[in-house]
């Protein structure tokens, strides 16, 4: 653990331990507590000055010896994390504190400590462990949820399947801490996950194995409820592809001595008070058990009842459980039978016949019960009871025994039955979950119990911590090994660290001459005793070994130092418990047994064959094996004398050996407190229990050495404030490291990983201080200066007005001065000009004399110093020539000597110098020496002769490869030089077409003006009609508003009368409408996941089909040869051949399909007979339920008919309004006609010329006559009503009639059809000008959409222009110039497409606008022509015969395909099986399959072919579930298929013949409609086909989304550096930076545009696109809501912020699509109200109202959820108080919800499929060869 200087080794004390820093003491009663400086600390002082958190002033003194300083308080910003790693500050108290805030505060119970996670028991359920909960863990990294259960079982299985390598689960605890509940989780998450390989329910026995063992293992303690009293070890075994395919468990140390003993306030294992509790049953009347009052085993502890337990329930599940793993109901009746027999043993009393013997009285009722149940004699088992057998070498001897030694025999031999029990229960269970396949990796769970201290501890509590010291030796071994991974894995020095090492205690116990060698040692000793065994202890260890000690006051009991405590054993009981002996001949008595039970021959049988398969030790305690061993003969003895001690070593050392070879992972199980309260943290437990269990090991092996480790991104993204500009470098590493050496001097606090940042402890906490100083400080600087602005502004205003007072003030002032200064100047310029001409005529006089006398003095000077000057160059002359003669004179006579005096010293030398030369001139060793120096003269020149040849060698070589280069060089700038040559002609080209492309826009731009000037024209002209027409219609709608005065006045009787009956059926009809919806709502829910269901079952079926078939086809060796001309290909064969092979092959499997699984045929028929019963029902229902809706429509039709009488009549009269104009629009009509026909020319239908002018003058005739007409039928509708009213007093039913009598009348007036043309006409002209108007007003909309574009667009490029402008100012001269080369080049080439674009478009129009023009004149001269036939034959003389094209008539198709039956085959291959949806999508019309079929089908109707209809459609559907089958992953595929079945149904419907469907039908496709069946029910096959494939597409949607939802959502930063990055410790989560490979929110943007495209491509049904778009919403709604729910990580105010605009982002999209009426929007009304209330104030109860009212779409659950996950970011955030969280609960208490906190992702909307008709004429469809349908044919 680390020490105060250690924490405060990252700088000097004195710079930590200032004022306001926060350290924490120890305290008895709290253990540690929080306290704050008050005074700075000072290196050398003693004491220091504290205050507590109640205000307390102390004075805290330090160690003398240590000088140690107390630790530090991590910031409350870290306070709270997930990993207790990711503290700054390691140490024991801070460790203690993040778990308490945790659990009491935030209401979490997992956290965790590196590889560990540390689970504290709330002591009440909460719902976290849902289905929801394990598909949201499912797939995530361990370090992107929260800690959980769930996420250390996701690791497991993600590993396994990932490093090919098995694992290990290790739970441990001490009892209570829930080690049982976390062990059931894991399993329950892997069998949730992975599923069974086989539909043998593999993973519901596994979890079915849990009830059993809790009812025969677990029982209620002091301190658990529900404790395990065994330990086990659970392999889950997975095949290849990572499924469960069966289980394994090995048991340890079974608590038998609970079986006849248990202390007060606990109870015996749960089956006997099961049995108790259902003793009334019938089938458990021979057992004549009662309560369990009765039992001596199970009222000693004076607790017989659990709260909140119904033991009669939990023995149904029990009973349950035994017949899921295949135990029948004889072998379960024969274990509650031996159960019980064992309750009423422990009631047969021992009295004394004397001191040295005892006796059991005749006739007691409980021995007789049990020797009735045990099949045993009375006799017998009274006799052995108290007696035992001894032999010797000779003679066997019966000694009778004390009442005390019976009694003892007697409660062996209970626990001995009940421990056989146990080890058969187990061995059954094994067999039942074992694998039927090969298993390729397993993964297992281990709980066991935790350290163990007592009061009297003894051989049971000796065995458990033993187990416990070898499991911390592997935690240690194991922490010790990943973090020198991580250290060697980023390179860092690796220094040794001191750790715990607990050999030595291990030596202790199970080495040679050991506690338990001793033991079983003193076992085998005739009169071996505990007192001796003790002794023996003493003399070998207590000087001996240091962790071995012996009490003060006892010798009968040792203690042992072990890892977690120091723990005293007393020796009593050891002895007889290792031996673990039972009376052979009670146990021969028992096997003797008349029952007829194959149970009890089992349990009773001879040791080795006891002995499980699995290897359960005798006295079922431990299990030593899994596979079974083979018994020798002769070990039957041998194997049977090992001892409790020896076996439990054995067994203890291969679950290491097992642990060893897979990767485990840690569970430490904490309990809070020992009154079982809920969320109550009591510190000296948890503190007991977290040094018991490692985890403070955990963190003092990280904390010596750098527990804090930080990728370089997210150091950057936090630290980025402490950084300056220039500091930030392209590479995040290297500013990294420049920033840390200046903010951190000692650089042993660091080290810098390849990917990470490595921190001694404490350094994190420095670098947030300086995070914190330096926001505060921009703090302060913000606050500074907008103060500073605001002060400055009113000092602004006060210095504006008083310089606008100085300004008048000075002004004034000026004025005057200047007044004076005017007159002063006048004055002074007058003075100075008088005394100018005075001084200027005296200077010129005093000038003149002056410069007379300068002349003379002047010239008489250098008269002298020219006289001076000519003496001196003479003087020198002479001197020159004098010194040189006498100077040579005497270099003359020095040189002569010179010369003399070295010629005789040179002479003499030379004299010496022959003698010499003379004498070494006649010795050999002179030439010698000259030869030898010659030569090495000779070799050394030669040496340099070479290195210079070299040198001149190497200096031509360089001179040739730099001419080379140069040559080179010259030569590529010459190509450069030329490239740029051909660059600038062709920009010089471009520039040329760009002036070109220019001319030709402003021709178009000069039609354009001109057609918009014609445009203007035409629409001025369109105006002034308008205007005219309104005028017109303002009249008429004036007096139509008197006509309906009057028809309000005479209709009001009747409405008042009729209104409140409208309104009470309105209301009535509503309610029951909304109903009838909801109801039909979860009907079509529930219909559809029978659908699902149903589908299931069809695909399971069809896989058994196959798999039979398989296995029947599969040849055996030698067997049957394959014919060499068979096709191995399977694409060849045909559907029909496949669907035959099946069959034929499924006749062949019945025989092997019986004999394989009946049971599962049987229940799979059943189960799919239901299914369709059901499915039955629910459709009647459901159409009883639309025939209601449509009843209670047609009801609310005829009322609303009743109601409308009067309406009617008015009706009536419109008629006779026509009447009476009939021959005056005759007249109208016929001189129109003719003035049409006068001029047919090509302008004839234009506005504005002469037929259009008449057509416009008869209009506004007819609107003239028309309002005389409306006058007359006024004066005939008040007569007409004024009879009504008379008649309305004697019979309501002729008022009913007149109507009718007159309407009748109206019909039968003449010359009616001429008036409806004519009103016809009208009606035709009026929606003519209509349309123009809104032609007009479309263009318009678009003419601006298009400016709009426009202008976006350029707005675009000048962004993109200023980027590339500050991209080339940072680029060197050479390269700008050639970026803004290529950038203009590419400008001009986008500008050119632009343009040729725009002219094609232009184009385009024209082409349009002429195809128009010549229809409107073809059409005009055809109605020319059509009219000309009722001229007179002299007009038709006078008219001109132009020539007209005659086409050719075609056949008349009418929209039928015929095929012959054998080619219906190639039909539905072709058109279905080997269709590429990409393909028809982008080239051919949408639905066209779904046509072809269609017409295929019509066909088969034409002709009355039933059989040929029904394999058709048969065909189809099946072929479409196949190809979903095959290619069901793909959204293409899966998307067109839906497409086309809905547009096949819609035909159906469209040309059923049904008159609902044919509404929108033309003529001709009313012709169309099928003649000769009626394929309803095949519409609903159709229907359910299509349910189906849509959910088949939600799920391909959702698999594809679901990746990209939470790294898209949360995780990636939209906005970025608005959330910053907090402290991670070992399970690093997601980095929110964004990487190459991680998904954004503009990934889930394009993926949801991809989706939508392609469903329009395919042609959906728009209604149908919603729905996707609505279910697609709601999956990212949800997912994203669960991951913040389970992300504390994820809950601030930053990412509320991300969140709202990522929505924002969603709903422009939606926008984008016209999707917003869809209902998207609102499935992600929680996730928005979530991310607001992570931004809303959470202060006070004005904010806690705010907050229920605005949370409305979140649950109660959910919103203290996310309360209790808020996490600031920064210190300037704070956290939720728990008194607000209480608040907000009391304030949402009367909500009715459900207490689900995870919404449910699986979710999917009922969907519907509103009929679409569609306008495409059959007999217009064309078929394209490319889908190979030649052999159809056009009918």
């Amino acid at each position: 653990m680390e020490k105060g200087h250690d924490s405060s080794s990252s700088m000097a004390a004195s710079e930590l331990y200032t004022k306001f820093a926060r350290v924490w003491i120890p305290d008895a009663e709290e253990v540690w507590k929080s306290a704050e400086l008050t005074k700075n600390y000072k290196h050398g002082d003693k004491l220091l000055h504290l205050t507590l958190e109640d205000g307390t002033n102390i004075e805290y003194n330090l160690d003398e010896k240590t000088k140690n300083l107390p630790h530090l308080r991590n910031p409350d910003i870290l306070v709270g994390e997930n990993d207790l790693t990711a503290l700054s500050y390691l140490h024991e108290p801070a460790v203690l504190h993040n778990l308490k805030v945790r659990f009491t505060d935030s209401k979490l119970i997992y956290t965790y400590c590196g590889i560990v996670l540390v689970a504290i028991n709330p002591y009440e359920n909460l719902p976290i462990y849902g289905s929801d909960i394990i598909n949201a863990y499912s797939g995530q990294n361990m370090g992107d949820m929260d800690p959980h259960i769930f996420a250390v079982a996701e690791e497991a299985y993600k590993q396994m399947a990932r490093d090919e390598r098995n694992q290990s689960i290790i739970v441990s605890g001490e009892s209570g801490a829930g080690k049982t509940v976390s062990a059931k989780y894991a399993m329950r998450y892997f069998a949730t996950v992975s599923g069974a390989a086989t539909e043998a329910n593999v993973e519901e026995k596994v979890l079915a194995s849990n009830p059993i063992m809790e009812a025969i293992g677990n029982a209620k303690t002091t301190r658990n409820d529900n404790s395990s009293r065994f330990g086990k070890y659970i392999e889950i075994g997975f095949d290849k592809r990572y499924r469960i395919i069966g289980a394994n468990m090995r048991t340890y140390l079974l608590e038998k001595s609970r079986v006849v003993f248990q202390a007060d306030e606990e109870r015996n294992y749960h089956i006997f008070y099961q049995l108790c509790a259902s003793s009334h049953l019938p089938e458990f009347k021979n057992l004549k058990l009662g309560g369990a009052d009765d039992f001596h085993c199970t009222n000693q502890g004076g607790s017989p009842v659990i709260d909140g337990v119904d033991d009669s329930k939990e023995m149904s599940t029990t009973r349950n459980a035994f017949s899921l793993l295949g135990i029948n109901e004889q072998n379960q009746m024969g274990l509650f039978q031996v159960l019980a027999a064992i309750l009423h043993l422990g009631n047969v009393e021992i009295k004394d016949r004397d001191s040295d013997s005892s006796a059991i009285p005749p006739n007691n009722r409980h021995l007789q019960v049990f020797c009735e149940l045990m099949g045993v004699t009375y006799q017998d088992m009274s006799h052995w009871l108290c007696h035992k057998k001894l032999k010797t070498a000779q003679e066997t001897y019966i000694k009778p025994i004390p009442r005390m030694q019976a009694s003892n025999a007697r409660d062996a031999l209970a626990k001995h039955i009940y421990a056989k029990v146990f080890s058969w229960i187990v061995d059954h269970v094994n067999q039942s979950l074992r694998a039927s396949v090969k298993q390729h990796s397993f993964i297992g769970v281990l709980d066991i119990y935790g350290f163990e201290t007592f009061e009297v501890n003894s051989f049971e509590q000796f065995c458990i911590n033993y187990a416990n010291e070898k499991l911390q030796q592997q935690f240690n071994m194991h922490v010790f090994k990943l973090e020198q991974e991580e250290y060697l894995k980023e390179q860092i020095p690796w220094t040794l660290i001191d750790f715990y090492d607990n050999q030595p205690c291990i030596n202790l116990i199970e080495a040679k001459m050991g506690v338990l060698d001793l033991l079983d040692e003193e076992c085998k000793m005739p009169k071996g005793s505990d007192d001796s065994w003790a002794q023996k202890l003493y003399n070998t260890h207590l000087k001996t070994c240091t962790l071995f000690e012996k009490p003060r006051m006892s010798n009968k009991a040792f203690i042992i130092q072990h890892f977690a405590d120091k723990v005293e054993y007393q020796c009593e009981g050891f002895l007889e418990k290792n031996k673990d002996t039972v009376n052979e001949e009670q146990i021969n008595v028992l096997k003797a047994s008349k029952v007829r039970l194959d149970l009890l021959v089992e349990l009773f049988q001879d040791e080795e064959k006891a002995t499980s398969p699995t290897g359960t030790t005798t006295g079922g305690r431990t299990r030593l094996s899994v596979k079974p061993k083979e018994v020798r003969p002769g070990a039957s003895s041998k194997e049977h004398k090992k001892t409790v001690g020896c076996q439990f070593r054995n067994s203890l050392a291969m679950l290491m050996e097992t642990l060893n070879a897979t990767t485990p992972h840690y569970v430490r199980c904490i309990k809070p407190n020992d009154l079982k309260f809920p969320f109550t943290f009591d510190p000296k437990r948890a503190v007991q229990q977290l040094r018991a269990c490692g985890v403070l090991e955990t963190i003092r092996i990280s904390a010596a050495g750098f527990p804090s480790r930080w990728t370089y991104q997210e150091f950057f993204s936090r630290y980025r404030v402490l950084m300056k500009q220039k500091d930030v470098l392209s590479d995040r590493r290297l500013t990294c490291r420049n920033v840390l050496e200046k903010l951190v001097q000692d650089q042993d606090k660091y080290q810098f990983g390849k990917t990470k940042i490595f921190f001694r402890a404490g350094q994190v906490a420095y670098l947030e201080k300086l995070r914190a100083d330096k926001l505060r400080q921009a703090c302060v600087r913000i606050q500074k200066t907008i103060r500073c602005w605001l002060v400055r502004k009113k000092y602004l205003r006060k210095k504006h007005a008083a310089m606008t007072i100085q300004r008048y003030t000075r002004g004034h002032q000026a004025r005057c001065l200047v007044k004076f200064m005017r007159r002063t100047r006048a004055a002074i310029v007058i003075q100075k000009f008088q005394r100018m001409y005075v001084q200027r005529k005296l200077y010129r006089q005093k000038q003149a004399a002056a410069l007379v006398m300068q002349t003379i003095l002047r010239a008489y000077m250098a008269r002298q110093k020219y006289q001076g000057l000519l003496r001196n160059h003479k003087a020198v002359f002479i001197q020159k020539h004098v010194r040189g003669w006498l100077a040579r004179q005497r270099y003359k006579r020095s040189l002569r000597a010179i010369v003399y005096l070295q010629c005789c010293i040179r002479r003499m030398k030379a004299k010496k110098e022959l003698k010499k030369l003379k004498i070494e001139a006649r010795s050999v060793e002179h030439f010698k020496k000259l030869n030898v120096g010659m030569e090495n003269k000779i070799m050394q020149l030669q040496r340099k002769i070479d290195e210079q040849t070299k040198d001149n060698r190497l200096i031509s070589e360089r001179l040739n490869g730099l001419e080379t280069s140069h040559a080179l060089e010259s030569e590529k700038l010459k190509i450069e030089v030329s490239k740029l040559k051909g660059i600038e002609e062709e920009a010089k080209n471009n520039a040329n077409r760009v002036t070109s492309l220019l001319e030709e826009l402003e021709r178009l731009r000069k039609d354009l003006t001109t057609t918009q000037k014609e445009k203007k024209t035409i629409e001025d002209w369109a105006t002034k009609y308008r205007d005219e027409m309104e005028q017109m219609v303002a009249e008429l709608k004036e007096e139509n508003g008197l006509l309906k005065t009057e028809k309000n006045d005479l209709n009001r009787m009747i409405k008042e009368q009729s209104q409140q009956m409208t309104e009470k059926m309105a209301r009535a009809l509503a309610e029951e409408t909304h109903q009838l919806e909801s109801d039909l709502n979860e009907e079509r829910s529930r219909y559809q996941n029978l659908l699902t269901e149903h589908l299931r079952l069809e695909e399971r079926y069809d896989d058994l089909k196959e798999e039979i078939t398989l296995s029947v086809n599969v040849p055996k060796a030698g067997h049957r040869r394959t014919d060499s001309t068979h096709s191995s290909n399977g694409s060849e064969c045909t559907y029909n051949s496949e669907f035959a092979e099946s069959e034929e092959s499924s006749r062949h499997g019945e025989d092997v399909t019986r004999g394989m699984d009946t049971s599962l045929t049987l229940k799979l028929q059943k189960r799919v007979t239901e299914l369709e019963q059901e499915k039955s029902s629910l459709r009647n229902e459901l159409e009883n339920r639309e025939e209601q809706f449509q009843r209670a429509r047609a009801r609310d039709d005829e009322e609303h008919r009743k109601s409308r009488g009067a309406e009617l009549e008015y009706e009536s009269l419109k008629r006779q309004e026509l009447d009476s104009e009939n021959k005056k629009l005759k007249h109208d009509l016929t001189a129109m006609r003719q003035s049409l026909l006068g001029n047919a020319g090509a302008e004839a239908g234009a506005p504005g010329s002469a037929p259009y002018k008449v057509l416009v003058d008869q209009l506004n005739t007819l609107c003239e006559e028309l309002e005389v007409r409306k006058e007359e039928v006024l004066i005939l509708r008040s007569q007409l009503v004024s009879q009504k009213e008379a008649m309305q007093h004697k019979d309501e039913k002729e008022t009913m009639t007149e109507p009718l009598h007159y309407a009748e009348d109206v019909h039968n007036m003449k010359d009616s059809g001429a008036i409806t043309q004519a009103y016809l006409s009208l009606k035709e002209t009026n929606r003519l000008l209509e349309g123009q108007m809104q032609q007009q007003r479309r263009s318009y909309d678009n003419d601006v959409e298009v400016l709009r574009g426009e202008l976006q667009s350029l707005k675009e490029e000048n962004n993109r222009q200023q980027q590339l402008l500050a991209q080339n100012l940072q680029l060197p001269p050479e390269a700008r110039i050639e970026a803004s080369l290529q950038h203009e080049i590419t400008r001009l080439t986008n500008e050119n497409l632009d343009l040729m674009e725009q002219l094609e478009k232009q184009d385009k129009t024209i082409r349009k606008l002429k195809k128009q023009l010549k229809v409107f004149s073809k059409k005009i001269g055809e109605m020319g022509a059509g009219q000309g036939e009722s001229v007179s034959p002299g007009q038709m003389v006078e008219e001109t015969v132009r020539p007209v094209n005659i086409p050719r008539r075609e056949k008349d198709f009418q929209g039928m395909l015929e095929y012959k039956q054998e080619d219906e085959l190639k039909l539905v291959k072709n058109l279905i099986l080997e269709l590429k949806p990409r393909g028809v999508a982008v080239n051919l019309i949408p639905g066209l399959p779904a046509y072809i079929l269609f017409m295929c089908l019509r066909h088969a109707d034409y002709v009355n072919d039933d059989q040929k209809v029904r394999t058709l459609l048969t065909s189809t559907i099946n072929s479409i579930k196949k190809i979903l089958k095959k290619r069901g992953d793909d959204f293409e595929t899966v998307s067109f298929w839906l497409s086309n079945t809905c547009r096949f149904l819609h035909c159906l419907k469209q040309y059923s013949g049904d008159e609902s469907f044919m509404k929108h039908n033309t003529p001709k496709q009313n012709e169309h409609c099928l003649s000769n069946f009626d394929l309803a029910e095949y519409r609903q096959v159709l229907s359910d086909l299509a349910i189906q494939i849509y959910q088949q597409l939600i799920k391909c949607m959702e698999n594809i989304l679901q990746p990209m939802i939470v790294s898209g959502m949360l995780e990636h930063e939209t906005i970025q550096g608005v959330s910053g990055v907090k402290p991670t410790g070992l399970r690093k989560r997601t980095s929110s930076i964004a990487d190459e490979g991680t998904y954004t929110l503009e990934s889930i943007l394009r993926q949801l545009s991809a989706f939508h495209s392609t469903m329009c491509q395919h042609g959906t049904d728009p209604e149908l696109i919603k729905q996707v778009v609505k279910q697609q919403f709601y999956i990212i709604g949800a997912v994203t809501l669960n991951n913040l729910l389970l992300r504390k990580d994820m809950c601030s105010w930053s990412k509320g912020m991300q969140i709202r605009y990522n929505v924002s982002q969603l709903e422009e999209w939606l926008r984008d699509k016209s999707l917003m009426m869809c209902g998207a929007k609102e499935t992600l009304e929680p996730l928005i109200q979530a991310a607001q209330l992570l931004q809303v104030k959470k202060k006070t109860d004005e904010d806690a109202e705010a907050i229920c009212s605005l949370c409305n779409c979140l649950s109660t659950a959910q919103i203290v959820k996310v309360l209790n996950l808020y996490t600031p970011v920064n210190e300037f955030e704070e956290r939720v108080s728990v008194a607000f969280i209480r608040t907000i609960q009391t304030r949402l208490r009367d909500r009715c919800e459900t207490p689900q906190l995870l919404m449910d992702t699986k979710v999917i909307y009922p969907v519907t499929f509103p009929f679409n008709p569609s306008s495409l004429a059959l007999e217009s469809i064309q078929i394209p060869g490319s889908l190979n349908l030649g052999f159809l044919t056009r009918v």
